[in-house]
C-alpha cells in the first residue's frame, strides 16, 4: 500500500544548540525491523528526512460523536453532514494553541527550524532536516533499512525521544518506528478468460459487469449524473489507469455504453498518469473499469498520488483524504484497494489516520476500503501464531469490503481478510451483530483474536476471476481489490438518486448498513483460513469473512428511502 507526504518545508540547517529542551522522554520503540527488512547500518548524516509531527487534536471525541450523529438513521441530524469550515475550524481535529506554539515557536525555532503547518485542520507539522539534525532533535539513531523484495531503502529510527516540554504535545513523528511495506495488495492479471455473457454457468466462474448487474440487481441504464455526485478512485505506488485499456474494456464488456466514456484525473504529491501500455497498472485499471463499468453514468475521478517523499510511503492515505476534504465539492464516495497489517502501525499513528477518515465521513463521504487478501493472517498470507487484523479496516469510521465467489450460493473467498481489531473496540453500531457471531462461534478460535475488538469486513462483493483489460491483455483477477470498487459503485448509484431528489448522500455507511442488514445478501458458506488455522466461518448474519453480505441494489435503494 502506498502513502506519500502532504506538505514539506524546505531544508533549514541546524542553528547553534539552545540550552533548553535537554531532558528527553522516551516515546516509541520497536525491538527490530519487521520481517522483510534488512538493516544496512547507520543512515548517512547528510541524508534529508522529511519529519511529520502529529499534534493532538482539540476534540477528536467530539468529531466521532458528530460523525455518528449525522450517520445514524435514528438521529434527528441524520444526513446533516458538516461543512468544510466546521471540520477545519477550531473544533474537532484542530490542534491546541499550546501545542502549536510550544512545538513550533519554542522547540523547532530553538533549533533554527521552521515547521510547515498542514492544510485544513492544521494538526500536522512538517520539516525537512538531515539525519544528523534528526538524531539530535529526537535523541535517536537513524539507520537505513532495505525492503528485501523490491529493494527500496528507508531511513528509520527504531526508537526516539522528545524533550519533556513537548512530549505530551506530539502524538507521533514519522518516519521513526513505523515500517510500511511498499507493496500493493492489488491483484495479479491471470491467464485470459474472457466471457462476455452473463449466463448462469459463466458467472459462476467468471465475473463481468453483466454478471454483477444480474447478481446484485444493478441497473445498466445510464443515469444522469446529479450535480456533485462522483466516485474518487485512489491510486498509489505508480499504478496508472490506462485510457486505451478502459476503451477496450467497455468495447468488450459494456457494448451498451459509449467506449469513449472516461475518467478525470487529479494528482497530488507529484502524481501522474502516463499512458504507455507497459505502464498500465492492474490495480488502477481494475478500479477504474469497475467503477465506470458498473456505476453507469456516475463521474469517476482517478486520484494519482505521487511519490514525492524520501523516507517511506505512509502518508498517501492521509494526503489523499486531506486533499479531497479541502475541495468544496467533495466526492461522496472514495474507493481504495490498498492496506496493510494493523500491527505494522503504531496505535497512536493508526488513531490519527482513523480520525482523518472520521472527518472525511462527517463531510458526507463513504470511505470504502478493501479488507485484504491474507485470510486471518492479515493483508497478505504470512506465517503467524495469532490472527492478524488489517489496517485501515479496523478503523470504525470506514466501510471494509471482503470477497466472495460463485453464485449458487455465493461463497466466501478463502483469501478474504477479516477479523477483529487489536486497536479499536466494537463500535455501538456493530455491537449486536458482533455479539451474535461470537455467541454462535463459542470457543472456536479462542485465544487467536481480540473478541472485544471492532470486527471487519462490513460487507462483501465478488472478488474472483473478475475480467479486466490491462496493458492490452484481457484476463481475470482475484482479490478484495475487486470487491471494493464494485460495492462503491452500488453506493454511488444510490447517491445519485438521493442527490437528484434534493437529499444528502449516504455518507459514512456503517450505522445505516447494520440497521438494514436484510438489504444485503447474507453469505453463509466458506471461510478465511490462515496462520495454519481454519479461520472464521461465514455464517448467518454478520461474520468476519463476508460482513453483512453482498449488495442488493433494489433493497439498499429502498432502505435509503427511495
Amino acid at each position: 500500500m502506498a502513502r506519500v507526504s502532504l506538505l514539506l518545508a524546505s531544508f533549514v540547517s541546524l542553528a547553534v544548540a539552545s540550552p533548553a529542551f535537554k531532558t528527553f522522554i522516551a516515546q516509541e520503540t520497536i525491538p527490530s525491523a519487521p520481517e522483510g527488512f534488512a538493516n544496512l547500518g547507520p543512515a548517512a548524516a547528510d541524508a534529508v528526512i522529511n519529519l511529520r509531527m502529529a499534534l493532538p487534536s482539540k476534540d477528536a471525541a467530539g468529531l466521532h460523536a458528530a460523525l455518528l450523529d449525522v450517520s445514524d438513521p435514528k438521529s434527528a441530524n441524520y444526513g446533516k453532514h458538516l461543512s468544510k469550515d466546521e471540520i477545519h475550524s477550531v473544533f474537532f481535529l484542530a490542534p491546541t494553541a499550546d501545542a502549536v506554539s510550544t512545538v513550533q515557536d519554542s522547540w523547532l525555532s530553538s533549533k533554527g527550524l521552521v515547521g510547515k503547518v498542514s492544510a485544513g485542520t492544521g494538526d500536522w507539522l512538517s520539516v525537512s532536516v538531515n539525519v544528523s539534525t534528526a538524531n539530535e532533535l529526537l535523541s535517536a539513531k537513524y539507520e537505513t533499512f532495505q525492503h528485501i523484495e523490491p529493494g527500496k531503502t528507508y531511513n528509520r529510527a527504531p526508537s526516539y525521544s522528545l524533550p519533556s516540554e513537548v512530549a505530551s504535545l506530539i502524538d507521533h513523528i514519522h518516519p521513526t518506528v513505523v515500517f510500511n511495506s511498499p507493496l500493493s495488495l492489488g491483484p495479479v492479471l491471470s491467464a485470459p478468460g474472457l466471457v462476455a455473457d452473463a449466463t448462469p454457468s459463466s458467472c459462476a466462474t467468471t465475473i463481468t459487469p453483466a454478471c454483477l448487474q444480474s447478481l446484485y440487481n444493478i441497473p445498466k441504464t445510464k443515469v444522469t449524473a446529479a450535480a456533485g455526485n462522483s466516485i474518487a478512485v485512489a491510486g498509489f505506488i505508480d499504478q496508472y489507469a490506462n485510457s486505451a485499456d478502459l476503451k477496450s474494456f467497455l468495447t468488450k464488456f459494456r457494448t451498451d455504453m459509449s467506449s469513449s466514456t472516461t475518467f478525470t484525473l487529479q494528482t497530488l504529491d507529484g502524481g501522474s498518469n502516463p499512458q504507455s501500455a507497459s505502464q498500465a497498472g492492474v490495480e488502477a485499471d481494475l478500479d477504474v473499469q469497475y467503477t465506470i463499468g458498473v456505476a453507469t453514468g456516475v463521474p469517476v475521478s482517478f486520484v494519482s498520488v505521487g511519490d514525492n517523499w524520501q523516507d517511506g510511503d505512509l502518508e498517501g492515505f492521509l494526503d489523499i483524504v486531506n486533499f479531497l476534504s479541502d475541495e468544496d465539492d467533495i466526492p461522496p464516495v472514495m474507493t481504495t484497494s490498498y492496506g496493510e497489517n494493523e500491527s505494522d502501525m503504531t496505535k497512536t499513528l493508526a488513531f490519527k489516520l482513523c480520525d482523518a477518515y472520521a472527518a472525511f465521513g462527517a463531510r458526507g463521504v463513504s470511505a470504502i476500503f478493501t479488507s485484504g487478501d491474507g485470510g486471518v493472517s492479515g493483508a497478505q498470507s504470512v506465517s503467524c501464531s495469532k490472527y492478524k487484523p488489517t489496517f485501515p479496516s479496523g478503523c470504525p469510521f470506514l466501510t471494509s469490503v471482503g470477497s466472495v465467489h460463485g453464485i449458487s450460493p455465493e461463497t466466501a473467498s478463502t483469501f478474504s481478510s477479516g477479523g477483529f481489531s487489536n486497536y479499536w473496540g466494537i463500535p455501538d453500531y456493530q455491537a449486536d451483530a458482533a455479539a451474535a457471531f461470537l455467541t454462535a462461534q463459542g470457543t472456536k478460535n479462542s485465544g487467536l483474536f481480540n473478541a472485544s475488538g471492532r470486527g471487519f469486513p462490513d460487507v462483501a462483493a465478488q472478488g474472483e476471476n473478475v475480467q479486466i483489460v490491462s496493458g492490452g491483455t484481457t484476463g481475470g483477477v482475484d482479490g478484495t481489490s475487486c470487491a471494493a470498487p464494485i460495492f462503491a459503485s452500488v453506493i454511488a448509484l444510490i447517491n445519485n438518486d438521493l442527490i437528484a431528489s434534493g437529499q444528502s448522500p449516504l455518507g459514512f455507511l456503517n450505522p445505516w448498513l447494520y440497521a438494514n442488514a436484510d438489504a444485503l445478501n447474507d453469505v453463509t458458506a466458506g471461510s478465511n483460513p490462515g496462520c495454519s488455522k481454519s479461520g472464521f466461518a461465514a455464517v448467518s448474519g454478520w461474520d468476519p469473512v463476508t460482513g453483512l453480505g453482498t449488495p442488493d441494489y433494489n433493497k439498499l435503494r429502498a432502505a435509503a428511502g427511495l
